[in-house]
């Protein structure tokens, strides 16, 4: 089962398995209030994820067992998701007095009609979401099916990190979760239309959420990796070392006007690509607010850049603004890496759905 249906689950800990790294992010709640237990972020060795998908279990194991050394948890059971362009919704109607059961047993055995592959080669889950507007007898049923392999090579790289696998969600519902964290701060009313642009190292993921309900997602490939690869061609550097260098503020004088500005055009570009890609395929032609996720968000000055250029109000995700924090916890690090955990964050919080 994809994990989508809201049951009790145990303390799960969020792991976001993304194109270049590990993500660790443990939550506890109380009176109320969500706080940050342990967290931590490790690299993945090249080509252990490609475009979203696990192709070296051990190596995404290996990336696990170092974040789980270095949060210092001792929690076992984990959620992962898996990317919205690997899973198929639909939302249908069913017959609102059915229970879990039943619908589950009607949904397997229609299922054919609404899922173009092999049922034994998916996995799938439902979610109730409610009376239908146009029937008070039936309710919408939001439906999601993804191919098991998808599933299981996550699963496979928690059991060799001696992690157990309780849920697999969906990127984007972790996106939306992690959203309700961040909308007052912002200063997002409910009822407004909200773009969520999480820019990772190699892909770009827009979601775009209207009553705090997700309408649409779009990936690209683009991501941080091209100004790293910039910052190698023109300085001779290794990939290790230009990401050190980035990060430290200790290249050259040329380096934010010849390369860095480039990128932030670039990334302007994008932004604005992927919400025209959204408007010609719906009934919208803006949005309210643009927030930007993943570690490119994180560029001093990005947020204000995007809305002078486009035009639209902008924040920087951190999902940590209103949470405690453990003393455990360096806290300066997790609010450099916040934008990056929006997902880790929205699968932490199952423990508590």
């Amino acid at each position: 089962m994809l994990g989508l249906a809201k049951k009790k689950k145990p303390i799960v800990l969020g792991l976001d398995i993304s194109s270049s790294s590990a993500k660790l992010l443990e939550l506890s709640h109380s009176g109320g209030r969500y706080c940050v237990e342990a967290y931590a972020v490790a690299s993945l060795p090249p080509n252990a994820v490609i475009e979203k998908n696990v192709t070296d279990p051990e190596g995404v194991a290996d990336a696990l067992r170092q974040v789980i050394y270095q949060s210092k948890t001792k929690q076992k059971n984990a959620a992962v998701a898996v990317a919205g362009s690997a899973v198929i919704t639909k939302v249908i109607t069913m017959d609102a007095d059915l229970n879990d059961d039943a619908m589950e047993a009607q949904i397997m055995a229609e299922a054919d009609q609404y899922i173009p592959y092999p049922l034994d080669e998916v996995a799938i889950d439902f979610e109730v979401q409610g009376i239908s507007e146009t029937d008070p007898s039936a309710c919408n049923v939001l439906l999601a099916a993804c191919r098991k392999e998808n599933v299981d090579l996550r699963v496979d790289a928690l059991e060799l990190a001696e992690l157990e696998a309780k849920v697999v969600d969906v990127e984007a519902y972790d996106m939306e979760r992690a959203f309700d964290q961040i909308a007052e701060s912002i200063g997002c009313d409910q009822g407004e239309t909200v773009a969520i642009v999480d820019i990772g190292a190699t892909m770009t993921t827009l979601s775009v959420l209207t009553d705090g309900r997700t309408v649409y997602t779009r990936e690209q490939l683009f991501g941080g990796k091209q100004l790293t690869e910039e910052i190698q061609r023109r300085y001779g550097m290794s990939e290790e070392e230009a990401g050190l260098a980035k990060k430290e503020g200790s290249l050259p004088d040329d380096y934010e006007q010849e390369v860095l500005a480039p990128f932030e055009d670039a990334v302007l570009q994008q932004v604005s690509r992927s919400l025209q890609f959204f408007f010609s395929s719906s009934q919208f032609d803006a949005v309210d607010h643009i927030v930007l996720a993943g570690g490119v968000a994180a560029m001093q000055g990005l947020a204000a850049l995007v809305e002078e250029k486009l035009a639209t109000p902008a924040s920087v995700a951190n999902p940590f603004i209103d949470m405690s924090i453990s003393s455990k916890v360096d806290a300066e690090a997790l609010s450099n890496d916040a934008p990056s955990l929006m997902i880790a964050c929205g699968l932490a919080m199952r423990s508590f759905d």
